[in-house]
């Protein structure tokens, strides 16, 4: 069930808001944890046990931390190590068993004649999020930064709650611990929720979607056909695609979690107008980045080492498993690697040059090293990644006609791409709050209102149209 289907618009949201608000405060969570369940049951009848079996085991553990944690000269490590193995080893078998084994059979069984035969293994979906969101509140829990909960239902409703459930954000335990005890609801909350959904909706349905086809077009061809300027237009269409979709499912579980009284952090912060890869990663999937930031760099020792090859390394690390947590492919190993280089050449010094720079020409960097790193996150295998950049940069094979433009690049398509590239600046934010946080002016509302009517009802139009509707982070 995806947040844009007909089924979830018009029947489990709308049912699950009735039941939540007549229901008294000592059932809420409950009923959010059977709901989350059966959101989550809907397309992964068979997986929910993987979801119960995490529930329960970080349920354990995180309680047995706590209690070696409180006897004194108890050891609460072994146990943060066994949950945080176990949490990686379900990831493990389920997102990478099958990469391991090919390239293992290819790279070392294949010369001598052997093979391991391995079934194809389902890839549960947002597994990826919620057992990050289960390490977290292990490692929270072993350094005191949170108690452990001592209420199964209330955990279960942090590791299963269905708005980010899916493909994130990933929601810190410590940044919605008390929320998930007492939290608030306003109108003024549930309205800037509505609010928020429905900016995220025409996101996903009026831009995210017509680009794809875009990019989808200019990523199906090969050879002569994919000349420089389509392979440029379609790794354009998609960087705006994967952003727009990204960010209005993340609008969409921000709005949805202020709806039942949760207040996510926010996940994107216009990242295109970063003038540096370093700033990419602080404004694009932010939950992700502090996320490796906070379990994973600084425990290597971040920037603070008296060697500056152990940074180097440790960036390089962090985004190498930033690449293989995306997906179990060299694709994404090379996706990672490639912006860990960067991040590393930045460090390195070449901030400090960039720094200096006319601010269009930082800006300029940023976009061409951020699109070359979206062809191998999109093309479907390393070899066809390599014949894509080659196409970008083929100077011999620069032309394209009227014909084929307009095939590739419809009226409407060109226009909604002009849309796309003028909203992932903070230009309209200036003058339109999409948290529905406007200043107390009746006209200000008033047209506010009004914007938002006619985006739900535009965006509804497509949803019941539409049969091309999947979000792109749901394979993570």
């Amino acid at each position: 069930m995806v947040f844009s289907s007909p089924i979830f618009l018009f029947g489990f949201l709308p049912l699950v808001l009735l039941i939540y608000y007549v229901s008294p405060r000592i059932l809420k969570n409950a009923l959010l944890v059977l709901f989350s369940l059966t959101f989550y049951a809907w397309g992964e009848v068979f997986f929910t046990a993987v979801m119960l079996a995490s529930i329960g085991l970080n349920y354990i553990v995180g309680n047995g931390i706590a209690k070696k944690l409180e006897a004194p000269g108890s050891a609460a490590k072994p146990y943060l190590v066994f949950g945080v193995a176990i949490n990686c080893l379900v990831l493990i078998v389920f997102k990478y068993a099958n990469f391991i084994v090919d390239n293992l059979n290819r790279a070392l069984l294949d010369p001598v004649g052997l093979q391991i035969d391995i079934a194809p293994i389902h890839l549960p979906l947002g597994i990826s999020f919620f057992t990050f969101q289960a390490i977290s509140y292990l490692v929270d829990v072993y350094r005191r930064e949170v108690p452990a909960q001592k209420s199964l239902i209330n955990l279960a409703l942090y590791i299963s709650l269905f708005p980010q459930l899916i493909a994130g954000p990933i929601v810190r335990y410590q940044y919605v611990a008390k929320q998930i005890v007492s939290r608030v609801h306003e109108s003024s909350l549930f309205y800037s929720g509505v609010t928020r959904f429905a900016f995220g909706l025409s996101k996903k349905m009026l831009i995210a979607n017509p680009l794809s086809e875009i990019a989808d077009a200019a990523f199906a061809m090969s050879g002569n056909d994919l000349s420089a300027p389509i392979a440029w237009i379609g790794v354009t269409a998609y960087a705006l695609q994967i952003y727009f979709d990204f960010s209005g499912y993340s609008d969409m579980a921000i709005g949805l979690g202020r709806m039942f009284g949760f207040k996510f952090q926010e996940n994107f912060n216009y990242p295109y107008a970063s003038r540096s890869l370093r700033e990419f990663w602080q404004r694009w999937h932010i939950s992700l980045s502090h996320w490796f930031r906070d379990y994973v760099y600084i425990p290597l020792g971040g920037s603070k080492n008296k060697f500056r090859y152990l940074t180097y390394r440790n960036l390089l690390i962090v985004f190498l498993l930033t690449g293989i947590w995306h997906g179990a492919s060299w694709n994404f190993v090379v996706w990672g690697l490639f912006h860990g280089l960067f991040l590393t050449i930045e460090h390195a010094g070449f901030k400090n040059i960039l720094s200096k720079i006319w601010a269009p020409i930082q800006h300029l960097y940023l976009i061409l090293v951020v699109l070359i790193s979206w062809v191998f996150f999109r093309a479907e295998d390393l070899r066809s990644a390599l014949d894509y950049c080659y196409a970008l940069f083929n100077v011999t094979n620069w032309e394209i006609s009227s014909f084929d433009f307009t095939q590739l690049v419809p009226n409407d398509s060109l226009l909604i791409m002009g849309i796309a590239m003028l909203l992932s600046t903070p230009v309209v934010s200036k003058f339109v709050d999409v948290n529905g946080n406007a200043e107390k002016n009746t006209l200000h509302q008033l047209g506010l209102l009004m914007a938002v009517s006619c985006l739900l009802y535009l965006s509804m139009l497509k949803v019941a149209s539409s049969t091309y509707n999947p979000f792109i982070y749901f394979r993570f």
